[in-house]
């Protein structure tokens, strides 16, 4: 393929864009509408708290455990296969949620386990963020990777509290049934789209057709700058073997894993420590969703001005900042401050996390970004237990006091961040001090 021939792939970056957004958003459908059963489920199957925790945990964890091979396996096979599969288990669940309830109502104690099964089924949608990352990545040049994984991932991560908003609204005005009738619909229709309109990255699609793969011409004709290298369990290998793999998987941690343990800690912190109703307490924690994602987005443009290193070095600060605010707060006002302070700090580190995921391991990125997202979620079943210690031990004080397992986790990060950009400054500063010499 010569530097002067056209581009053969079909579809566009943006369009990849679009779909895998839309992809990831269908696949938190799956999730949101698995959350309102559990509540009922404990009232007409008598569950004890053990068994209602797995039941609420299961989504959650089988979309973190499964980001792993997931992600790793689109650099052999790229991305709309392995979406569409984990799109599909979603909708199993859904559907199996939707028949059993209208087959049983109510359900018994004998179904829990059936429950259990469409819960983990439910959370395969969450899976489809490794996935699109390192689709997405291979689509756009490095330095658009900051802006499109960000709009990727804050789009697509508004799912959560936009459906807590609306599902409430369908059970009350449709009934428990036709609401998950039309939102099984919604996702199958979505589904079906993406089947028809998305299409892998150029690489993916050249070596499809047989045609012979010059990367340097199919960067200049297609703006592909990034290629896979070996199979699923190699880019997971060499993924691994690279430190700085686990330095973003601990941020992420922080990041993202924070975010998913507010989401389901502040719920409780405003209606306990604040005694607010529980719908001010939802939107409340919506406000704060909502922002995070939607702040994401901005610090995925302010991370291709300024560079990945510098953000999220900036947003552990404010995260910590903020988290020492909320030690502290005797006000809403002053609580509702360091939320939205949290949002921003938590926001622009996830966005500035998956920025440097393409650049410290370009040829690795589907493992890494399996390794990343799907271990670094695993803060959010982390940190509640952690933060509801201080409660046991301290009684209401302990919902405020909580915020210090933040307030340390991101006062580590910015340790982590400051060893990882003086390791990348020493190895410049190596290889300078080599072309020199040579």
């Amino acid at each position: 393929m010569s530097d002067d021939a056209v581009c053969y792939a079909r579809s566009s970056k943006a369009g990849a864009l679009v779909w895998t957004t839309l992809a990831f958003f269908a696949g938190f459908a799956g999730v949101s509408a698995f959350g309102p059963i559990v509540g009922k489920l404990k009232k007409t199957m008598a569950l004890d708290p053990l068994l209602i925790g797995l039941l609420a945990a299961s989504p959650a964890l089988t979309g973190s455990l499964l980001r792993i091979p997931f992600g790793a396996v689109v650099d052999r096979i790229g991305g709309k296969k392995p979406i569409l599969i984990l799109l599909s288990l979603a909708g199993a669940g859904v559907a199996g949620i939707t028949l059993l309830f209208a087959a049983f109502s109510p359900p018994q104690a004998g179904h829990y386990p059936i429950f259990l099964l469409f819960g983990v089924l439910c959370g395969c949608g969450i899976a489809t963020f490794s996935v699109g990352i390192p689709t997405v990545s291979y689509w756009y040049p490095q330095r658009q990777q900051g802006t499109a994984l960000a709009l990727y991932a804050g789009l697509g991560n508004m799912a959560p509290g936009l459906f807590a908003l609306i599902i409430p609204l369908m059970v009350e005005r449709l009934g428990f049934t036709a609401s998950y009738v039309l939102w099984f619909a919604l996702l199958a229709v979505l589904t079906i789209l993406f089947v028809l309109f998305m299409k892998d990255a150029p690489y993916f699609q050249y070596r499809d057709m047989g045609i012979d793969i010059d990367k340097d011409a199919l960067a200049v004709v297609c703006g592909e700058e990034l290629f896979p290298s070996g199979t699923a369990v190699a880019s997971l290998k060499k993924a691994a073997a690279d430190w700085r793999t686990w330095v973003l998987t601990a941020l992420y941690f922080v990041s993202f894993g924070g975010f998913i343990a507010l989401t389901v800690w502040l719920p409780t912190f405003w209606a306990e420590r604040f005694q607010t109703g529980l719908v001010l307490a939802g939107s409340l924690t919506a406000l704060y969703s909502l922002s995070t994602s939607l702040l994401r987005v901005c610090g995925g443009l302010v991370s291709d001005r300024v560079g990945g290193e510098k953000t999220v070095l900036v947003s552990f600060m404010i995260t910590a900042l903020a988290s020492l605010f909320m030690l502290v707060a005797g006000s809403m006002g002053m609580a509702i401050t360091a939320e939205l302070l949290l949002a921003l700090g938590m926001g622009f580190a996830n966005a500035a996390v998956f920025k440097l995921v393409p650049k410290y391991t370009p040829q690795t990125v589907g493992g890494s970004a399996g390794i990343v997202g799907g271990l670094g979620a695993f803060g959010g079943f982390v940190i509640p237990p952690v933060m509801g210690l201080f409660v046991t031990w301290l009684g209401s004080r302990g919902y405020s006091l909580g915020f210090s397992v933040l307030l340390g986790l991101a006062l580590c990060s910015i340790a982590l961040v400051a060893v990882m950009n003086q390791r990348a400054s020493g190895a410049a500063s190596l290889a300078l001090a080599s072309s020199k010499q040579s």
